[in-house]
């Protein structure tokens, strides 16, 4: 079920939080879990065993691993187990068909297999519980001995399928205890509408834009066209996982919990290494917190510090998919910011601004060619193509076509990327909150109309 749907936000969510707000406190809980897995199972009616499970096997896991602490046992022997049995489901589930054809690929063989269909947010939970049970054992928080709490920490609908990566030391207290008050729930519906409004007005036509060039003939498509579809996907992915997030953020301060933010800005970025504190913060943060750290950090030699680096930037490509180009896009910023810190980082910060920001975002969007291609070769194609190789023309009347028909969004996702239209309208709100609540409202139906009469509705990051 996508948040940017009209049976989420017409029929799930108020029925789920009339009933919320009616049961007494201690009823609260279990309304949400309950609600939980029956938006997850809408989608996905036989992983939700899967779910399930985790919450079960990763809550016993965390209780075994502070029994034999107690008992002046360390515990490590349980912990490797939880991790390696996290591990083996998500990689099974999301990179056994990638394994299979990289084995017939590298041994030439034809073995067959059936494709997986991958559990929608797998890779948001597993990170979810490991977080949790890495904590534990470090002693960071106290292991939860209400298991209906624990499975809620895992299943809550808000960000149970796109994140942001929550830390359960981030909201322990608030599973046991926490406040709603009016203008709490007035502040997340806000938050919620306007992040339905960048998925639904802002991501959805700047993907159509995209996909109408990728969906182009090969060799009829100019420089000028295939760099409008990069800047086009550059902004879709923002506004599509940024307004997530913004829902996510918006629906839990509905419900009466306070998640971290997950975006800051990024396209403002001056550096790559910026970028990467601005982007979907909450990875960035478990990757340092639980992988870049206990490697080592930038506390070693600078051969090893580098190693630290290409390990956790490939991971991080893969964490994001089970194909080739992920792992290239992942190295690709693991290379960078190695450059960035070691060589031309120094060089870079005497440049004008402008030009700063300039090098951040062509690099990025050439990252997203990888990110946005179904494999390395077509990956290839494009980025010949963006940088006249292959003698196409470097504009033609479906480049002017393109930019005549699409331009109002193309602009509106620049200016919208950047922190200043979210300025104005906080001013706005202070001096003239009853037109501040009539903009919200107008936005809320101009989205539903869009959700009505549009059948493009796409979310990225449901493959992650």
């Amino acid at each position: 079920m996508l948040f940017s749907s009209i049976i989420f936000l017409f029929y799930f969510l108020p029925v789920t939080l009339f009933i919320y707000y009616l049961v007494p406190g201690k009823f609260k809980n279990p309304v949400l879990l309950i609600a939980s897995i029956f938006f997850y199972s809408w989608g996905e009616p036989i992983y939700v065993v899967l779910m399930i499970f985790s919450a079960v096997f990763n809550y016993f896991m965390a209780i075994d691993i502070k029994r034999e602490q107690i008992h002046n046992k360390t515990g490590k022997s349980t912990l490797i187990f939880t991790v390696i049995v996290n591990l083996f489901i998500l990689c099974f589930f999301k990179y056994y068909g990638f394994l299979m054809d990289t084995v017939n690929s590298l041994l030439g063989t034809d073995m067959k297999y059936t494709a997986l269909a991958l559990p929608i947010g797998i890779s948001f939970y597993t990170f979810q519980a490991l977080s949790y049970i890495f904590d534990v054992y470090r002693g960071n928080v106290r292991v939860q001995k209400n298991l209906l709490h624990f499975a809620l920490y895992l299943a809550l609908f808000p960000q149970l399928i796109a994140g942001p990566i929550v830390k359960y030391k981030d909201i322990a207290t608030q599973l046991e205890n926490r406040t709603v008050s009016l203008e709490k729930f007035g502040e997340g519906t806000r938050r919620f509408i306007i992040g339905l409004g960048k998925k639904v007005i802002l991501a959805n036509n700047l993907g159509a834009i995209h996909a109408a060039v990728v969906a182009m003939p090969e060799g009829q498509a100019s420089v000028l066209t295939y760099w409008t579809g990069i800047i086009a996907y550059t902004l879709q992915i923002y506004f599509d996982f940024s307004g997530y997030s913004d829902m996510a953020i918006g629906l839990g301060k509905m419900f009466g919990f306070e998640f971290l933010e997950n975006f800051n800005y990024p396209y403002i970025s001056r550096t790559v290494t910026e970028f990467w504190r601005r982007w979907h913060m909450s990875l960035s943060t478990w990757f340092r917190e639980y992988v870049y750290i206990p490697l080592g950090g930038n506390r070693v030699p600078v051969k090893r510090h580098i190693l630290n680096l290409l390990v956790v930037w490939s991971l991080t490509g893969l964490w994001h998919g089970a194909s080739w180009n992920f792992v290239v896009w992942g190295l690709y910023y693991g290379i960078l910011l190695i450059m960035e810190k070691y060589f031309w980082g120094k060089y870079l910060e005497r440049c004008p601004v402008a030009v700063q920001h300039i090098y951040s975002m062509i690099i990025v969007a050439i990252g997203w060619v990888f990110f946005s291609s179904e494999n390395l070769t077509e990956a290839w194609h494009y980025l010949q193509v963006l940088f006249c190789v292959g003698g196409v023309p470097f504009a033609d009347t479906v480049t002017l076509y393109l930019l005549r028909t699409n331009w109002v969004f193309l602009l509106l996702g620049c200016i919208i990327a950047t922190p200043e239209p979210m300025k104005q309208f906080e001013v706005l709100s202070k001096k003239y909150s009853f037109l501040s609540i009539l903009l919200i409202l107008g936005l809320l139906i101009l989205c539903t109309a869009y959700l009505v009469f549009s059948s493009y509705n796409p979310f990225l990051y449901f493959r992650f």
